[in-house]
């Protein structure tokens, strides 16, 4: 495990087009989402202690925010040959044992990951109505180990602003977790 801060890519940026099969088989898109109040991409995997740390808090964060129009769905990246936890398999399971109630998407190619710019598990991107990027930081400031309760504070003040229609202030703290498993010669160097 290599600790990794997120990217922090610029705010206002637009969310990058996405195909991706999901763990239930379909097949999703960013268009999927366009008519969504807000939209809410989060980079997890099944074996990261960053993310098996605050995931229950953020299936009760989707459970909370997508009937108020907030669209939530959370993609994979990981060398699924090399973390055989992180498979499309052992993704339908993890899936279906923790309630997943959004899409949980295979990025087998890892173009997606690049094209967000993501670079942890979990590392969160905020989407606005016209798919601009609201937020990108962490879920709260709890991580395994610190005795900070998981509380989702930082990613709920954001979609609360988001969804009320107003611009999240600008001061936003990096997620930290896992490094995205990267296959050789897929590491983006940002």
């Amino acid at each position: 495990m290599v600790l990794t801060p997120s990217t922090m890519p610029g705010l206002g940026s637009s969310a990058p087009d996405f195909e991706l099969p999901a763990a239930d088989g379909r097949v999703v898109t960013l268009e999927d989402f366009s008519a969504s109040r807000a939209l809410l991409v989060a980079f997890i995997c099944n074996h990261c202690p960053y993310v098996k740390h605050i995931l229950a808090g953020f299936v009760d964060f989707a459970t909370e925010y997508q009937p108020r129009g907030l669209a939530v769905v959370a993609i994979n990246s990981n060398d699924a040959d090399q973390y055989p936890d992180d498979s499309p398999e052992m993704m339908r399971v993890e899936a279906k044992r923790r309630g997943f109630n959004f899409p949980y998407l295979h990025d087998e190619t890892q173009a997606a990951a690049r094209s967000f710019r993501a670079a942890c598990t979990p590392d969160w991107f905020l989407y606005d109505d016209a798919q601009g990027l609201a937020y990108r930081g962490q879920f709260d400031g709890s991580r395994p180990g610190n005795d900070v309760p998981v509380t989702g504070m930082h990613l709920r003040h954001a979609a609360n602003v988001v969804l009320e229609g107003a611009p999240v202030r600008s001061e936003q703290f990096p997620s930290i977790g896992c490094n995205i498993k990267w296959k050789p010669g897929n590491e983006p160097g940002y």
